[in-house]
């Protein structure tokens, strides 16, 4: 008897995963929409009744009413580090095995970061703007040497220390913020691990690598903006929770900073899906105003804003799915690996 399991956020981009390797013992279902409580009507009454594995991505939300629906539900495993869009407590009552995936964006996502830090600090995309656009005024497009930076690394985990050592490669002085220092960033890459305030006070760059927990809900806000020189940027590729966008607009119109990269925002399905913000039925007025706001952003020309795609090389999204298909085996073998809970 085979495995029923529906995979939903399908991509085009995984694909050649699924064309390349053969599970024979699973009957799978693919569905590029995301699970939610309104798509989960879609499911026929054999799906919802038989299945055992549903993997996700971080759009779906795996609510207590969207695990309720499935009768026979035994993993969710998510293509994902972050598991806040499933209800860990409703799936731990229940005994069903969360999965998700570690580290798999080290590489790409400190690799991206470097490459939008530049963009910003070298006006790359105004310039390119200014040349295909011939309505544009003329601007200045005098840039920084970056090696002559410093860079503030929020974060030094797997992403940020990726990033501390491209950035030592470029000869940039470098700054960090964690509660656990590594000694291997501070020995071999001359790291400097400082206090919050001190880190945004002294960086011309000031980069976000760290999981949103809840607690750090815009932890980047009015007050730390107005702490950063006029001159520096941010970035952030962790999650939109942890900057307070509407701050950031202020700040960058009031010219308190020089420029921002953001490949994550607050209700992202409303910014970055297609069609989305047209459809504003069922969306909360916070997540419309982020939306507007992330819109206005995108309007000025020292502000990058790309759709949650960091971390996404086809390198990274194969490690996704291989490590996705291993936990799942070892959980239904009756393992712990790759288990949140």
């Amino acid at each position: 008897m085979s495995i029923k399991m529906l995979v939903f956020d399908y991509r085009e981009s995984e694909r050649n995963f699924f064309g390349n390797n053969k599970f024979e013992n699973f009957d799978i279902t693919f569905y590029s929409e995301s699970l939610n409580e309104d798509f989960i009507k879609n499911l026929s009454q054999d799906q919802l009744n038989n299945t055992m594995v549903i993997s996700v991505f971080i759009d779906s939300e795996v609510s207590e009413a969207v695990i309720n629906s499935f009768k026979n539900l035994r993993i969710i495993s998510t293509r994902s580090t972050g598991v806040d869009h499933i209800n860990l407590k409703v799936a731990e009552e229940k005994n069903i095995a969360v999965i998700n995936v570690e580290g798999y964006g080290s590489t790409s996502v400190a690799q991206f970061t470097i490459g939008v830090m530049i963009a910003l600090v070298r006006k790359i995309i105004a310039a390119s703007s200014y040349v295909s656009e011939d309505s544009r005024p003329c601007s200045n497009f005098l840039g920084r040497d970056v090696s002559k930076l410093t860079i503030g690394v929020v974060g030094t985990g797997a992403i940020g220390s990726a990033v501390c050592k491209l950035a030592k490669a470029f000869g940039m002085n470098i700054l960090t913020y964690d509660i656990a220092e590594r000694q291997e960033l501070k020995i071999n890459y001359g790291v400097q691990y400082v206090d919050f305030e001190s880190l945004l006070q002294k960086s011309d760059v000031v980069t976000l690598h760290m999981p949103y927990t809840g607690e750090n809900f815009h932890l980047i806000s009015e007050k730390q903006f107005n702490l950063m020189k006029n001159s520096a940027y941010i970035i952030n590729t962790s999650r939109g929770e942890i900057l307070d966008t509407i701050a950031l607009y202020n700040a960058l119109e009031m010219k308190k900073l020089a420029g921002a990269a953001l490949d994550v925002v607050m209700c992202e399905q409303l910014s970055f899906r297609c069609g989305q913000f047209s459809k504003n039925l069922g969306y909360d007025l916070k997540c419309l105003e982020e939306a507007k706001v992330v819109k206005q952003l995108a309007k000025m020309d020292n502000v990058i804003i790309t759709p949650h795609m960091a971390y996404e090389t086809q390198d990274a999204i194969d490690y996704i799915l291989e490590v996705s298909f291993k936990g799942i085996l070892d959980s239904i073998k009756g393992g712990n690996k790759y288990r949140v809970c």
